[in-house]
């Protein structure tokens, strides 16, 4: 059975680590659900302060909520719109230290106050977004983009069909 064993004492040995439990988990599954809602959970557990982590993946020139961890949540986003449909559009990783300051910013849940968005990226072709909210206020760094962003290049490596070539998920 997997058990991940992560502290997460150093963000320079902590993404790496946790990137390389994602890969273990991982290795041999090739359904993208599964692989989704695993990779949620994972970082739901592994990391501390947050109340929502998964993904919003593209169909059909749009978000749609995919596996996640936390509260019930927004199932659309428009591309452009909000954190993560800016993120989906403009293919670059966001940190918003406070929500309210994000202009646009689609609030699926109140007490969010700060967020981290990773598009999910394979060549130049958008899958998705990983999405991470945390009640704390500047819950997330430059730190934390650039591991989030080693943890979402390792799970594309095992997303098979997903997009609009394989059309794998949805």
């Amino acid at each position: 059975m997997f058990t991940p064993a992560l502290a997460p004492s150093d963000p320079k040995d902590f993404y790496p680590a946790l990137a390389g439990q994602l890969a273990l988990l991982l290795d041999g599954e090739h359904d993208a659900t599964a692989n989704l809602a695993n990779a949620s959970a994972l970082l739901f557990q592994s990391l501390e302060g947050l109340n929502w982590a998964g993904f919003y993946l593209l169909k059909d020139g749009e978000l749609v909520v995919g596996p996640f961890q936390g509260k019930v949540a927004c199932v659309r986003i428009a591309l452009g719109k909000g954190v993560c449909g800016t993120a989906a559009a403009e293919r670059r990783s966001i940190v918003v230290p406070d929500v309210n300051d994000f202009p646009g910013h689609i609030a699926c849940d109140a007490a969010s106050r700060s967020e981290l968005v990773v598009p999910l990226l394979r060549g130049e072709e958008v899958l998705g977004v990983l999405d991470l909210d945390s009640p704390r206020p500047a819950r997330f760094d430059e730190a934390d983009r650039a591991g989030i962003e080693l943890f979402a290049a390792e799970l594309v490596r095992h997303l098979g069909g997903l997009g609009e070539r394989g059309r794998g998920l949805l």
